[in-house]
C-alpha cells in the first residue's frame, strides 16, 4: 500500500494545489480515497457556486460535521474513532501545508 496519495487540486478561482497526502497505515484503497475525495471537492464547488457566497469557516464547520457524523456511523468505541479522525485531519493538514500551490498571473501586458 503507497504511504502517499498524489492529487491536484485545482479551485474555482484558478489556485493549483499539487499535495502528497500522507495515506494512514491501514488505507485499504487509496485508489478509492482519491475517488471520493475528487468527488467530494466537486461536489463542494458545484453547491457553493449555486448557493453564492458561503464563508469559509461554514464550509468547514460543515465538512467537520459530516466526518463526526460519519466516524458515529461505525460501530466501535467513541474514543478509538475521534482519535483516529484527529489524527487523519492532521496528517492532512500537514500535507496540504507541505503542498505546492500556484495561481495563474493574470492581467492585461
Amino acid at each position: 500500500m503507497p504511504s502517499k496519495l498524489p492529487f491536484n487540486y485545482t479551485t474555482p478561482t484558478g489556485e493549483r494545489f499539487e499535495v502528497e497526502f500522507e495515506l494512514h497505515p491501514d488505507t485499504v484503497s487509496a485508489m478509492r480515497v482519491s475517488q471520493l475525495l475528487e468527488r467530494l471537492m466537486d461536489t463542494l464547488d458545484h453547491e457553493i457556486g449555486i448557493l453564492g457566497n458561503t464563508a469559509n469557516g461554514d464550509v468547514l464547520q460543515a465538512l467537520t460535521m459530516a466526518l463526526s457524523l460519519r466516524a458515529g456511523m461505525i460501530h466501535a468505541n467513541p474514543e478509538v474513532t475521534g482519535q483516529l479522525c484527529k489524527d487523519l485531519l492532521d496528517r492532512a493538514l500537514k500535507s496540504v501545508d507541505n503542498s505546492r500551490r500556484s495561481h495563474d498571473l493574470s492581467g492585461h501586458a
